[in-house]
């Protein structure tokens, strides 16, 4: 477009020194004459303001010409200032999300897949993950997540969270199976070790219950009086034990949350688990499986798409499709999460943008914002040449008649 415009004002150079020659020979070309004349000061003009934005115009130092490079950091700031106070602002955000629907946008996405583009999009991110997970030290990385974890876990107090969760349990009936699931294991239990409660009752019977030979029957009556105990535990939700057991799990939850020396207790407890070098090593390993699950996953995504993830990915896409109460909650959530990130972080991204644009050099930002608008502004030059081309054409035909 450069090219064009420079061409059209060396076009109407050349007709304008042509048609003055030919003023004599008849009156027309007066106006060919005027048009020209006209056409080459308004491109003139426009190549100087259009070149006077980026640089010193034939490297003349002209006042008020290289507007761009001596005014980037000015430029910076106002960038800056326009994204903050126009785009990221928590009215602005909190407006354009609720007009859009990114519950069922993510479900549509995890249903269908998504096109070239998005394919294009999830391999790169991918690709970027395994190159990620590859460079960084495993053992390093792995340590890192454990001590954060860890300094996480250390913060947390265990023991009141605990309590609420078994009186939760109490409370909706859900240690019943827990209890049931008890006393099986306790049947079993002693089904294995039938011969050893025989051996510990006749070995503590007196010598006279041995001597008559009733410490067999003793420790068969023993026996079968504790399956009868579980026996009757299982099948009745009811039983005076039973009722034992949920009695102290509810003064248990009671103390957790209550007791400082039980907290206390259970914290010493936390920290012996946290400090065992066994934990450490379970995580290591969790870790590094982890980390090979994740690079497998996404070098061969089709076996990972066609497994139990992609039947999970799949019914929670359908389920972001079609349950209108599940979309208000998620796009809540995320309207809410970007309203924060834009209340928290909306500084240090403007920031960024300006100091970006302020650490470019004076011809980087020219380059930069010449190939972004330099085409229109080419359509300037060509405007102006034609436009004063008319304009010179008018004055000249109001000459004449005058």
């Amino acid at each position: 477009m450069r090219i064009t415009a420079t061409l059209m004002l060396v076009a109407m150079a050349v007709i304008f020194v042509s048609s003055h020659q030919m003023l004599a020979v008849h009156p027309a070309w007066g106006y060919v004459n005027a048009f020209a004349e006209a056409a080459m000061v308004g491109g003139l003009a426009d190549w100087f303001a259009v070149t006077a934005l980026f640089r010193h115009p034939m490297g003349l130092p002209i006042p008020h010409t290289a507007i761009i490079p001596k005014n980037k950091d000015r430029i910076a700031d106002t960038m800056a200032a326009f994204l903050r106070s126009n785009f990221l602002t928590p009215v602005v955000v909190a407006r354009r999300m609720r007009e859009m629907n990114v519950a069922k946008a993510a479900g549509d996405f995890l249903t269908k897949g998504g096109g070239g583009e998005v394919n294009r999009i999830k391999a790169g991110a991918g690709q970027l993950l395994v190159e990620l997970l590859e460079s960084l030290d495993p053992d390093r990385l792995g340590l890192q997540v454990k001590a954060g974890l860890a300094r996480q876990a250390e913060k947390l107090d265990v023991a009141p969270l605990l309590g609420r969760v078994l009186e939760t349990a109490i409370a909706d009936n859900r240690h019943r199976p827990l209890i049931d699931g008890f006393i099986r294991w306790a049947g079993l239990t002693l089904e294995d070790n039938e011969d050893m409660v025989r051996d510990m009752v006749q070995q503590r019977a007196n010598a006279i219950i041995r001597w008559t030979g009733l410490d067999g029957r003793l420790a068969e009556s023993v026996l079968g009086g504790l399956y009868k105990l579980l026996a009757e535990m299982h099948v009745d939700p009811e039983h005076p034990v039973r009722g034992k057991v949920e009695e102290g799990l509810s003064n248990l939850a009671q103390d957790l949350q209550h007791d400082p020396e039980m907290r206390a207790r259970v914290e010493r407890m936390k920290n012996d688990l946290l400090a065992n070098p066994a934990v450490a090593d379970w995580w290591m390993g969790v870790w590094e499986r982890m980390r090979l699950s994740l690079i497998e996953m996404v070098r061969n995504p089709d076996a990972a798409m066609s497994g139990q993830m992609g039947s999970s990915l799949a019914e929670l896409g359908k389920a972001l499709q079609s349950d209108p109460a599940l979309q208000i909650q998620v796009n809540r959530f995320a309207r809410r999460t970007l309203v924060g990130v834009v209340t928290r972080y909306g500084e240090q991204i403007v920031s960024l943008v300006s100091n970006t644009v302020k650490s470019w050099d004076a011809e980087t930002i020219t380059l930069r914002i010449e190939r972004a608008v330099g085409r229109d502004l080419q359509f300037i030059r060509i405007n102006g040449t034609l436009v004063g081309g008319l304009v010179g054409l008018t004055i000249h035909f109001l000459i004449e008649v005058l």
